[in-house]
């Protein structure tokens, strides 16, 4: 069974059911996704909303080897994209040698804001915890207290991890920053990611690659 914990935030609601549809229309194996939604997470998630999280899942997607009891493997993905790709060839990566992969962006983002005004923010690894596979049981320093108390900074840069050896590379394909990577033609991309804003947002709905997510949508919502 693939695990896969997405983030959930209601402002999001129509990309989060979107992305699962396209995950489970291109799976070749059994997929369990699990939303990682603040109402369903009061007794594990207590910390305070930092004025610098942009959305709800900011910080609770570090609950995952938790939420798995520390064993197996796991994937957790932002709401806010599309795959294109049959999720198990992803899941095929697993390396245990690692704890977590993702994709090393080097990511330097240039405009202030993004969707819904939120504060756009540069840091190291930005965006390497948008997508990423865990080893959960290398994964053990992520209890509820570490996750509740620790800063943005220290989760999202990894400081978790004894080493920056235990955080393997996955292909850049599966995390491709829409209207920031150069644009490729989607049988090279396996995930889109609306990181500025999808078009699901009125002021982002000519953002690069809407079509494909605007048919995606349609294709969730057909009955016939």
């Amino acid at each position: 069974m693939i695990r896969i914990f997405i983030g959930y935030d209601p402002r999001e609601a129509v990309a989060f059911h979107t992305l699962c549809h396209s995950i489970h229309r291109r799976a070749s194996q059994p997929v369990t996704i699990i939303p990682l939604a603040l109402n369903q997470l009061k007794k594990q998630m207590w910390r305070e909303r930092s004025p610098m999280q942009s959305t709800d899942f900011s910080f609770s997607r570090f609950l995952t080897p938790f939420l798995c009891d520390f064993e197996g493997w796991a994937i957790f993905m932002d709401c806010d994209m599309l795959v294109l790709d049959d999720i198990a060839t992803l899941w095929g990566l697993q390396d245990e040698k690692y704890a977590i992969m993702c994709v090393k962006h080097n990511h330097v983002p240039v405009e202030d804001r993004k969707f819904l005004g939120a504060v756009q923010t540069t840091y190291e690894k930005k965006n390497w915890s948008s997508v990423m596979l865990f080893n959960c049981a290398k994964c053990q320093a992520l209890d509820t207290d570490y996750v509740n108390t620790a800063s943005g900074l220290e989760l999202h840069r990894f400081k978790w991890l004894e080493s920056d050896d235990l955080i393997g590379e996955i292909p850049h394909r599966w995390n491709h920053l829409v209207d920031y990577d150069p644009p490729a033609p989607v049988s090279e991309i396996s995930n889109l990611h609306y990181t500025i804003g999808g078009p699901y947002f009125d002021e982002y709905q000519n953002c690069g690659y809407a079509d494909e997510w605007n048919a995606e949508k349609e294709d969730m919502l057909f009955a016939g």
